[in-house]
């Protein structure tokens, strides 16, 4: 299992979990308007004619008789409201319910509308969040969450699993199956799990990096004068506002400025906690030392925004806002590569010659996470014990786990296939993909409406609110051998290549896919997804570590907009001051401690599997 504070995935993959505050929809707040709105307006519709969309009773009438409403909080969601499109009309017909979605990503910031949930005594029907720092614990202690063994009768997919989710659940200290990791693999926790690109690599808009000359990166440094090359020839964004190299948000930041802690996994280097290791050389900082790769990622981007090349907005935008700035054509520096392909190379512009591609950063080491054999208990899901129909809300975790609900709970950060019959068909034992298939995954359209029969609104509107990967993105379903992963179809290949992708492929030495070219180059650093678990902080530790964080943070954004150098360091040792005074050391050593008995774990699972 992975570490349980690994890096947030957005949309992701990626990567951490951030539980942020206010806006308390199912708390009594009011909901929020437009697509949500429709969606539940069409879902109350459909139910008051006692059938589906098209007037036949669906599976789920006949077995789930009522109706309900089912809260799901949603620790990765990037929407908030009632899920709408095609997803919801799945669910409805299957489950007889719809999914209204908790989000505190949509919020803010802060673990604010988590603890209040818990105070009022009812999380959600569903949870979809992490278990370290002792929650699954409190959460069982509190009686917030349920023992899903009395529902498991029929689950046959949960049941392949069960011995992942009787791992995890012995961090609540309780006999009983209380959660369910995410990210389940059948592969090894040495090798990638990434599909075609490495989680963290510098992601560069090739059309520009291809304009001005392909100018090596030696260093992360280098990249600076790299960047400030591509901004000046970059012009104006689609809608003509002003490019940017780099275009920072504040959602996802947790122990340190998440957007600096990008740029450490460029060497290979995770977070836990106020610790950054490297799992190969078993090299452990501290965050706030003045040579950690933390503090060199904030000088990086104090000095990118000396040279004008980070985004003003910065500080008062979320990744919503970020995103569609990407796909404007707005920024030309991916923090992931994820993002910068995912919103800007549509079919359109990379027809254009236009496009994110990972370059080279010769003295790198690109982290990318390993397999999970025993999941990922970072990101996990949980039945809430105020739930009205517990057996239903089982019987809907084991479809998420079933190959046709992994291929479904596709979304915008994720890779699966979709639903087959809208958007692939399963011809001689391979996916080939459909017209509408062509034009929402490959082609990156959308905003394209679904056909009338998979209900109403676009494919975007309908994707998989939850953003929950039950499965490893490298795996397949074991019953017909096919990957749940698109991009890695033999049909995808066949379909994206481009003028875009065959010059990346001629500047690498004709290599096709970039992370198995990283690994030829030995710039990849496998994070190894060995089962562990960190020992959980006292209360008073984890008070101070609170307090720690949030000074952390704070000076971080401060530091990246000084004015200037000295002001910069100034604010450096202010921060290392403030949060040593407040009792950073003990937190520190703390984690270290972790980081130490992670690198024995491993070595005993080496030793073990050989």
């Amino acid at each position: 299992m992975r570490d349980l504070k690994r890096w947030k995935r957005a949309a992701s993959l990626c990567l951490g979990v951030s539980l942020l505050c206010t806006s308390l929809v199912g708390c009594g707040q009011d909901e929020p308007q437009g697509t949500a709105d429709v969606a539940k307006t069409q879902m109350q519709q459909t139910e008051s004619e006692g059938g589906t969309d098209d007037g036949q009773v669906s599976v789920g009438s006949e077995k789930y008789p009522e109706f309900l409403t089912v809260d799901v909080f949603g620790s990765q969601s990037n929407f908030q409201g009632i899920q709408p499109g095609w997803f919801a009309k799945v669910v409805k017909d299957k489950f007889n319910m719809e999914l209204n979605i908790i989000a505190p990503n949509v919020a803010g910031g802060g673990d604010s509308l988590y603890q209040t949930r818990c105070a009022n005594g009812n999380l959600g029907d569903l949870i979809l969040a992490g278990t370290g720092d002792n929650r699954l614990k409190d959460l069982v202690a509190t009686d917030l969450i349920l023992d899903m063994t009395p529902y498991m009768e029929g689950c046959t997919n949960l049941e392949r699993y069960r011995a992942c989710i009787e791992n995890l659940s012995e961090l609540a200290g309780k006999e009983g199956l209380w959660a369910v990791p995410s990210q389940i693999s059948n592969k090894s926790p040495f090798e990638p799990c990434e599909a075609t690109e490495p989680t963290n690599a510098p992601s560069v808009r090739w059309d520009l990096y291809k304009q001005v000359g392909y100018p090596e990166i030696k260093t992360l440094e280098d990249l600076l004068s790299v960047l400030q090359k591509m901004q000046e020839a970059a012009g104006k964004s689609d809608s003509g506002k002003k490019v940017y190299a780099l275009s920072l948000f504040k959602d996802w930041d947790g122990d340190i400025m998440h957007n600096a802690g990008a740029l450490t996994a460029l060497y290979g280097y995770y977070t836990n906690g106020f610790v950054l290791y490297n799992s190969i050389s078993e090299d452990i900082q501290s965050v706030i030392d003045n040579d950690s790769s933390y503090v060199r990622g904030l000088r990086f981007l104090f000095e990118a925004n000396q040279l004008g090349l980070v985004d003003p907005e910065s500080t008062t935008q979320n990744f919503d806002t970020v995103s569609a700035k990407y796909a404007d054509g707005a920024v030309i520096y991916s923090l992931w590569p994820w993002l910068g392909t995912g919103y800007y190379n549509t079919t359109e512009h990379v027809e254009e010659g236009k496009g994110f591609a990972s370059a080279v950063l010769e003295d790198g080491e690109y982290l990318c996470f390993g397999n999970s054999p025993d999941g990922d208990g970072s990101y996990t899901v949980m039945v809430g014990s105020k739930t009205k129909d517990p057996k239903r809300m089982v019987d809907f975790v084991d479809w998420l786990y079933s190959p046709e609900g992994v291929m479904m709970s596709t979304s915008q950060t994720g890779g699966a296939g979709g639903p087959q019959g809208l958007t692939w068909e399963n011809q001689d034992g391979k996916p080939v993909f459909t017209e509408f298939g062509r034009k929402v995954l490959v082609e990156k359209q959308l905003e394209t409406p679904v056909p009338q029969d998979w209900g109403s609104g676009t494919w975007k509107d309908g994707l998989s609110a939850l953003n929950y990967p039950a499965v490893g993105i490298t795996d397949a379903d074991p019953e017909t051998g096919i990957d749940y992963n698109f991009a890695r179809w033999d049909d995808y290949a066949r379909l994206t290549e481009t003028a875009l992708t065959k010059d990346w492929s001629e500047h690498n030495e004709g290599a096709l896919v970039p992370i198995k070219y990283f690994e030829e180059k030995g710039l990849i650093n496998v994070f190894p997804a060995v089962y562990f678990v960190n020992e959980d902080y006292s209360m008073d530790l984890s008070a101070v570590k609170e307090q720690c964080k949030q000074i952390i943070v704070q000076y971080s954004w401060q530091m990246v907009f000084a004015k200037d150098q000295a002001e910069f360091d100034s604010l450096l040792q202010e921060m290392q001051d403030t949060a040593i005074g407040l009792g950073y050391e003990q937190v520190l050593e703390f984690d270290r401690k972790n980081c130490e008995n992670r690198f024995e774990a491993v070595r005993q699972y080496k030793q073990q599997n050989p």
